[in-house]
């Protein structure tokens, strides 16, 4: 299996990968600056990229090398995100933050598809994977956190949007909430391990026989209600 996943360096994304090439599945792994322990990975199944997932370019390049190798795609994970001005109240949030999350957050993991989408038409799983969050549930919201809050939501309406336009080619688009994590971004009292949550992302959801109850599910592909 193929897989291709963004914001591969550190976290869950690291995660993801070690998950992969563990389960001698190849990975098309990508980073925006920094490859961390990435670059001392020396598994033939692994292919690294420098890509910003939010530049149009970067990803043309990257598509364009794999199309040359006639490479297929069978699950894209948009892992790739942003968490700033969490703590700001809307008195204080900048627009900047906000702006620069909806990019991130969002925006990228559009483009993404849309650049990945002939090779992922072409993959056997033909599986996205959004990598969302508990802030997004608009039937359960909590105060502060408002550019990655609602940055994630319009990530769900991609899931939703994505679905609505390409069941007719059988590819399912999912928004997965992977817990709180005791990574960079959800610090050191989180109570799940990234590595755990990998496991499950894969084996319950990605290589899931059946369909998912729903195309928003928990890290365990339970049904979530927004």
């Amino acid at each position: 299996m193929n897989v291709f996943i963004t914001g591969a360096n550190r976290g869950l994304g690291r995660a993801l990968v070690q998950y992969a090439l563990n389960n001698h599945h190849h990975v098309f792994a990508t980073y925006r600056n920094d490859p961390g322990d990435l670059k001392n990975d020396t598994d033939e199944r692994l292919s690294l990229f420098q890509v910003d997932v939010t530049n149009d370019h970067d990803l043309e390049n990257v598509v364009d090398e794999l199309k040359r190798s006639d490479t297929e795609i069978d699950v894209l994970i948009n892992n790739a995100g942003l968490l700033i001005g969490r703590e700001a109240s809307i008195d204080f949030v900048s627009k900047e933050d906000l702006m620069k999350s909806f990019e991130v957050n969002a925006v990228g993991p559009a483009l993404c598809v849309k650049h990945l989408l002939p090779l992922l038409k072409s993959g056997e799983m033909k599986k996205i994977i959004n990598i969302s969050s508990d802030s997004a549930r608009l039937m359960n919201p909590y105060a502060g956190d408002y550019p990655y809050g609602m940055a994630k939501v319009a990530l769900n309406m991609l899931t939703k949007k994505l679905n609505a336009e390409l069941n007719k080619d059988q590819l399912q688009c999912i928004s997965v909430h992977p817990g709180w994590m005791h990574t960079d971004m959800g610090g050191e009292h989180a109570p799940e391990d990234p590595n755990t949550i990998a496991q499950s992302i894969f084996e319950k959801i990605i290589l899931r026989n059946e369909r998912l109850p729903s195309d928003v599910v928990d890290f365990n592909g339970e049904a979530m209600n927004l």
